[in-house]
């Protein structure tokens, strides 16, 4: 290559793939195209390591999500669920292997692009993407997407995978629609080491007053990670609930070191995945379950197909190619991920009529404890579950069909 068409070739960089969004999400899909030998650019508008509101289970579909050699960073592994229905009904569930283990977000985000660059991808933090062009003077030719930042600058790639959040500049640019919407509130609080010996191992659900709405603690050495969720729209309750809740455990008298709240959103049915030779995962895609608004598991498994498949769409030459690269990505997507979706809303809808139902199944009948262990160790899903078992696909399909309003008094 002659010096003259290499000093061009620097003024204006063609990335294979860009990321945007160095979550748990964004830094999987880096991982994965940059393993398969791509040149690929991972955007992060915050400094590392940040905080991110989020309970910080690893149940057994993240874990397995994770790159080899992965280390997880657990603060604790919990080996037994306490189970409440608004404070009452308290009943202590446990197992011989560790059902899940709880992390602290910046440390584990921090290690998932770490994992990135060592397998050859490139960080720039500090970054906010203003918007996405695939036409346009901005755009050299019909293989390339550029990418503009705040300030100006332009960044060009064969293909963007788009994991900002799901208030995110490229979820608005594929088009993504979402049509749950939830408020979580979490407070992390430090205790005595007294209050923490209590905690150890074991972590709270309390299926809250609100339909839909639940609580949680989860222990992570000298803190309790303490939070509710509820739909949108609440606010008032939502907030009412945490401090009742943390009241209720004793634990009011601990000034938290952290408050925060946190909207979650999960996509429509007809929600696109993509737009041209841009992807989007994890948040930015709406990709969460739906029940329970677990998102690492979703973030890890969307991020990783979407690093693959912009692999080839980076590699496609014509929009042919691109947009069937770009179908067969939104149909692994729905194939694993959106079937469990799909059950976690019946799920919901269930829950948020007969809360007190599922507290004294989950709580008193043997089989569905089994499948909550089964479910958060990995060795099923929600989805294969309502698949092979004809049991639960008969419960489910019961629960279906209960009228609202038949919740038994508790």
């Amino acid at each position: 290559m002659s010096s003259e068409n290499s000093s061009a070739d620097d003024v204006q960089q063609v990335w294979d793939v860009v990321v945007v969004g160095a979550g748990p999400a964004g830094a999987s899909a880096a991982y994965a195209a940059a393993v398969a030998g791509r040149r690929v650019l991972l955007l992060e508008k915050a400094e590392l390591p940040r905080y991110k509101t989020c309970g910080g289970g690893i149940i057994g579909p993240s874990r397995d999500s994770l790159p080899p050699g992965f280390e997880l960073p657990f603060m604790d592994r919990v080996h037994a669920v306490t189970f409440s229905h608004n404070g009452r009904f308290t009943r202590t569930r446990r197992s011989r292997q560790m059902l899940f283990g709880l992390i602290n977000r910046p440390e584990f985000d921090q290690q998932l692009v770490e994992h990135a660059q060592k397998a050859g991808a490139e960080l720039r933090t500090g970054v906010a993407v203003q918007r996405v062009e695939q036409h346009g003077s901005a755009v050299p030719d019909r293989r390339t997407v550029a990418v503009v930042l705040q300030g100006g600058e332009t960044v060009l790639a064969r293909a963007v995978v788009g994991a900002d959040g799901s208030a995110g500049r490229i979820g608005a640019h594929v088009g993504v629609k979402l049509d749950q919407v939830d408020l979580g509130l979490e407070a992390e609080i430090p205790v005595p080491e007294t209050v923490a010996e209590d905690w150890k191992g074991r972590v709270l659900i309390d299926w809250g007053p609100m339909p839909g709405s639940y609580g949680w603690v989860f222990p992570k050495g000298d803190t309790l990670t303490v939070g509710v969720i509820s739909r949108r729209g609440e606010g008032a309750a939502t907030k009412r609930y945490l401090e009742d809740f943390v009241g209720r455990l004793g634990l009011a008298g601990f000034e938290p070191s952290i408050s925060s709240g946190h909207l979650t959103r999960c996509r429509a049915d007809d929600s696109p995945l993509s737009r041209g030779r841009v992807l989007v995962c994890g948040d930015a895609a709406g990709l969460l379950e739906p029940w329970t608004r677990e998102g690492i598991s979703f973030a890890l498994r969307s991020g990783r197909l979407a690093g693959e498949w912009a692999v080839r769409i980076a590699e496609a030459h014509d929009a042919v190619d691109t947009r069937r690269q770009a179908l067969n990505y939104a149909f692994a997507v729905k194939a694993g991920l959106g079937v469990e979706m799909s059950v976690g809303k019946r799920m919901l809808a269930a829950f948020e009529r007969r809360p007190g139902v599922f507290h004294a199944v989950l709580t008193g009948f043997r089989p569905a404890w089994k499948a909550f262990k089964d479910i958060t160790q990995g060795s099923t899903t929600l989805g294969e579950l309502v698949r092979t078992h004809p049991l639960a696909h008969r419960a489910l399909m019961a629960l279906d069909r209960r009228p609202a309003g038949d919740e038994v008094s508790s």
